[in-house]
C-alpha cells in the first residue's frame, strides 16, 4: 500500500494519522488528508506528522491505493459524489463512519470496491482502542493484512462479521464513557469520604489501570477475582452488597443492550435520509 487519503480530520483521523507515522507503514510524504474547507486544521496535521494536504479531489483520489472515510455520517452521500468518478475498482475503502453500512457505500459509489468497515473507540487517541472490523467480498487478502497492522497502530484489533458491528457499538465503542461514569461517580464517593480530589482521582486511575491488568494476565474470571477479594464480613462484601441492592450490575447490561439497539437504530434512520439507488 503505496499511497493513502484521509477524508475528514478530525480526532480519530489524527489518532490514525499518528499511529501510521510512528509505526512507519506507511511514510508520511505518501499520505493525504482533506476535509470540506478547514485549512487550519490540516496545516496543524501537516506540521506536526509531515504529511499532506489538498482539496483537489480529482488528482488524490486516483492516486490512493488506500481511501479512509472519516466523514461525518451524515455527510457521505455528498462527500462520494465528488470523487466516485475518480475512484478505481482496486482502491481499498475504510470506513470509520457510525451506522453507515458497506452495502450504503457500494450503492452510493455505484461499482464493486473492496471496503472495510471499522468501529474503533476514542481511545485510539492514546493507542488504546477496542476496534471491531469486517470486509466485502471484495478485499483481498493483502489488504486485510494491512487493515490489521493499521489499526494496531492504535490499539487492539478483532474481525467480525458486519452485523457485529452494532454490539460492538454498544460495547466498546460506547464504553470509554461507561468507564468515566463509573470514575465520576468513584470521585464524588471519594470527596464525600474526606479525600483531596487529586488524591482520588490519582488512586482510582491506579486502580482501574491495576484492575485491567489482572484481569488480561491472569486465568481467573472477572467473577473469580471478585471473590478473591471478597472476604467474608470485610469492606468489599459491605461495598458490593450496596452495588447489589441497586442492580448495578443490571444496569450495565442494560446500557450496553440500550446503546447497542440505538446503533442499529441510527444506523436505520440513517440509511433511510440517504435515500439510497435500488
Amino acid at each position: 500500500m503505496n499511497n493513502l487519503a484521509i477524508i475528514g480530520a478530525g480526532s480519530m483521523s489524527e489518532a490514525l494519522i499518528s499511529g501510521i507515522v510512528s509505526s512507519k507503514i506507511i511514510e508520511p510524504t505518501a499520505i493525504t488528508v482533506t476535509n470540506r474547507g478547514n485549512v487550519k486544521r490540516l496545516t496543524e496535521l501537516q506540521e506536526r506528522y509531515g504529511i499532506h494536504y489538498s482539496f483537489n479531489l480529482e488528482k488524490i483520489i486516483p492516486e490512493a491505493d488506500v481511501i479512509i472515510l472519516a466523514m461525518k455520517p451524515k455527510d457521505v452521500k455528498e462527500a462520494i459524489a465528488q470523487w466516485k468518478d475518480y475512484l478505481s475498482e482496486k482502491t481499498l475503502l475504510i470506513s470509520v463512519l457510525a451506522g453507515v453500512s458497506m452495502d450504503s457505500l457500494q450503492r452510493l459509489i455505484g461499482t464493486e470496491v473492496p471496503i472495510a468497515r471499522a468501529m474503533p473507540n476514542t481511545s485510539a487517541t492514546v493507542g488504546k482502542s477496542a476496534t471491531g472490523i469486517s470486509f466485502n467480498s471484495f478485499v483481498v487478502d493483502e489488504q486485510k493484512q494491512f487493515v490489521h497492522e493499521m489499526f494496531e497502530t492504535v490499539g487492539f484489533v478483532t474481525f467480525v462479521e458486519e452485523e457485529q458491528l452494532d454490539a460492538i457499538t454498544g460495547l466498546s465503542g460506547s464504553g470509554p464513557a461507561y468507564i468515566y461514569y463509573l470514575v465520576e461517580a468513584m470521585e464524588k464517593g471519594g470527596l464525600t469520604i474526606g479525600l483531596d480530589r487529586d488524591v482520588a482521582n490519582a488512586l482510582i486511575i491506579q486502580t482501574l489501570l491495576g484492575a485491567a491488568e489482572m484481569i488480561a494476565k491472569s486465568s481467573k474470571t472477572p467473577l473469580e477475582l471478585r471473590k478473591n477479594v471478597t472476604s467474608p464480613g470485610g469492606t468489599t462484601e459491605a461495598g458490593i452488597r450496596i452495588l447489589e441492592e441497586f442492580d448495578v450490575q443490571k444496569a450495565f447490561i442494560t446500557c450496553i443492550q440500550e446503546a447497542t439497539a440505538q446503533s442499529k437504530r441510527m444506523g436505520k434512520a440513517l440509511t433511510d435520509d440517504l435515500k439510497l439507488p435500488k
